[in-house]
């Protein structure tokens, strides 16, 4: 596979961490693949590297060792403002907590990544309107968290993070603070994003929710213990 297919390449990553007089390694050499358009859950048990692999991936930290390539872009060795630069036009983040503006609509909410790129008014209108609408949100873009549902309020964050049209959408226990009923709503607004062409990347703990997913990658004490293709993407 070239270059050119993989929106994620990694080798050798590696992540220590001093606590104390003590030296943790979080990762210890993962080496991954990730072709665009791919749909990967990352599991594993408490402390085997998942969410350090996230951070990693998002340009939210930096590797002590190895290389990362984004888009063909080495980025493992970026300053902290390229890496900001990198995250505001090429990463959407979906966090477990909704992280949304109490007093603000859904509309504005999903405006706030435009704003700080500095896009105009009229032009980051249309754009948050059209992320609420992909969402199936479009009619209650004037409504404020405390109006929406556990649900409603997840696909606003969804849409905040695709308002920048993302490279990749990192997703970090989407449905943890959800019913089933309403994970399994949540999950269909990610399935139809992946239909619709974009590359999805979620940390889950929970196999059912893994169960979505095109290829499943399993960490364990910061090596990658399994990777499998689960069904044709």
């Amino acid at each position: 596979m070239t270059s050119t297919e993989l929106i994620i390449r990694v080798r050798g990553l590696t992540r220590d961490y001093e606590m104390g007089a003590e030296r943790v390694q979080a990762l210890r050499g993962v080496d991954l693949d990730i072709p665009r358009n791919e749909y990967v859950a990352v599991m594993g048990p408490s402390g085997s590297g998942k969410s350090t692999l996230m951070n990693l991936i998002g340009c939210l930290d930096t590797p002590t060792a190895g290389q990362y390539w984004l888009n063909a872009t080495e980025v493992s060795r970026m300053t902290d403002d390229d890496l900001a630069r990198v995250r505001n036009r090429e990463i959407g983040f979906v966090f477990q907590t909704f992280n949304l503006l109490p007093r603000a609509t859904a509309l504005h909410n999903v405006e706030l990544p435009l704003i700080y790129a500095g896009v105009s008014a009229r032009v980051r209108r249309a754009r948050a309107a059209h992320a609420l609408d992909r969402v199936g949100l479009a009619d209650r873009a004037h409504h404020r968290p405390n109006e929406l549902s556990g649900g409603q309020r997840q696909r606003v964050a969804i849409a905040r993070a695709l308002v920048n049209d993302p490279s990749i959408l990192l997703a970090d226990e989407p449905t943890g603070n959800l019913d089933s009923a309403t994970s399994a709503e949540i999950m269909a607004v990610f399935n139809d994003l992946h239909r619709q062409g974009q590359t999805i990347i979620m940390v889950t703990h929970e196999q059912d929710i893994a169960a979505h997913a095109h290829r499943v990658v399993t960490l364990h004490d910061g090596r990658v213990d399994s990777d499998t293709i689960r069904h044709a993407a």
